[in-house]
């Protein structure tokens, strides 16, 4: 995709989010109405979250929308396979 690899792990993150946000949506069965509401949002930026329209969205303010709805998210430490130990 040629992202570099903290670019790419920002969208990982917001992808995520992301996900939590919309199950939490379909769960709470909002209408795009609702959302304008309950995110304290524009109509035109509730529907390119619900499209999935992040590029420009950060991730702060996802985690406000997140929290506006509910949810409670936590990051949880593992070890990564690919992550190289630094030279010594």
């Amino acid at each position: 995709m040629g992202l570099s690899a903290e670019k790419a792990l920002a969208l990982k993150c917001k992808a995520n989010i992301l996900i939590a946000i919309l199950d939490e949506i379909k769960k709470k069965r909002y209408t795009q109405a609702d959302l304008v509401k309950v995110l304290d949002e524009h109509q035109p930026v509730v529907s390119n979250l619900l499209r999935g329209k992040i590029s420009q969205m950060s991730i702060e303010k996802l985690l406000i929308y997140a929290d506006r709805l509910g949810l409670s998210l936590e990051v949880r430490k593992t070890r990564s396979r690919s992550r190289r130990a630094p030279a010594a």
